[in-house]
């Protein structure tokens, strides 16, 4: 078995207009403080780095990991969450979704898709740069305003939703299999790509690509009152990231899954800091153990009523806590003794 590496600290929920937060080396530096060993970074932050130079130079992903070293971290993953997610977005959420993009490409679906995709394929480049073999990912919405069926679908409906988002996604699996490198989707409220039955319907549309992964991060099945310790037996192949990240449901008779329209912090469902939800983070890390995964224990910090410095500075130490340093023998390995065919034989009473 192996032991995972951590504890790991996603940088998007920490990115500000003040220091410590507005840099490199003031968020790495705080991140050590904090008690983490690595780092995830955001590459739609240029605050963080220069994600044009991180694809194309190596020398300046080396820079970037000796100023990561000098702070005290390392660099575990890049994330492209959202730049994925407006590789396929619905005319209904144009809009909104803009706001994620470059400005250029504001106003225009067509140039804002182009925009993604580019900056995906460059965040696979500069995460080979960086010599990491992953990155993180929403997967985008076609399928996603049609997720209730009411009124009905029409028939073939979700199937050409998703036929087109594998044929966006096809040509970005590729070139990640030229620089090494896996796609780790987090399945996710709001992504055609949201639970374990679409992420199959997906694979299945992408011929099984060996490079379409998983990040996976137990909240989101929280919230969908899923199986989540079930869904590492199910997907264990697949899973090459994993956010530490907790959440509650306390449904009752005014709402449910749908929130009412609520806020976070009035909804039945909420993201919580590690510890303070639902989530059954000792079995968790048990059974990721169990399956040898030995990436990293990132912890994504969203919580709808504490303080987010409190909550990384405790995800830390939750964290580092719940990593199971694996046994490299048997524990009865003591009460052993030496055998043969023969002996086993003879225990099995089949020797005269």
């Amino acid at each position: 078995m192996k032991t995972m590496k951590g504890p790991g600290l996603f940088l998007a929920q920490f990115v500000g207009a003040e220091p410590p937060f507005d840099s490199f080396e003031g968020l790495t530096r705080w991140a050590a403080e904090c008690g983490y060993a690595g780092v995830q970074v955001p590459t739609v932050e240029s605050c963080l780095m220069d994600l044009d130079k991180a694809a194309t130079s190596t020398g300046y992903c080396d820079d970037l990991k000796g100023r990561a070293a000098e702070a005290g971290v390392e660099i575990t993953e890049l994330s492209a969450h959202l730049q994925g997610q407006l590789v396929a977005v619905h005319p209904a959420y144009d809009i909104a979704f803009d706001g994620f993009a470059d400005p250029s490409v504001h106003g225009d679906p067509k140039a804002r898709q182009a925009w993604a995709v580019d900056q995906v394929k460059k965040t696979i480049d500069a995460a080979a740069n960086l010599g990491l073999t992953k990155i993180a990912a929403f997967s985008g919405a076609l399928a996603w305003p049609f997720v209730y069926p009411w009124p009905q679908r029409p028939a073939g409906l979700i199937d050409a939703a998703f036929d087109e988002l594998a044929a966006r996604w096809l040509p970005i699996f590729d070139h990640a299999e030229e620089r090494g490198v896996d796609v780790c989707f987090e399945l996710h409220p709001g992504e055609d790509l949201h639970d374990g039955i679409t992420y199959e319907m997906f694979l299945d549309k992408v011929k099984q690509h060996s490079r379409a992964r998983l990040l996976y991060d137990p909240s989101h099945f929280v919230l969908q009152a899923m199986d989540y310790l079930d869904f590492i037996d199910i997907y264990a192949e697949r899973i090459s990231m994993f956010h530490v990240k907790d959440a509650e449901f306390r449904p009752n008779g005014r709402q449910g899954v749908y929130g009412g329209y609520q806020g976070w912090v009035d909804r039945a469902g909420r993201f919580r800091s590690p510890g303070d939800g639902q989530v059954d983070f000792g079995a968790v890390f048990s059974k990721l153990a169990a399956i040898d995964f030995d990436g990293w224990a990132v912890v994504e910090w969203e919580c709808a009523l504490k303080h987010p410095e409190d909550g990384a500075r405790e995800g830390a130490a939750f964290t580092r806590d719940h990593i199971i340093r694996v046994t490299d023998r048997a524990f009865d390995d003591f009460a052993g003794t030496d055998t043969d065919d023969a002996t086993n034989r003879k225990l099995l009473g089949l020797e005269d």
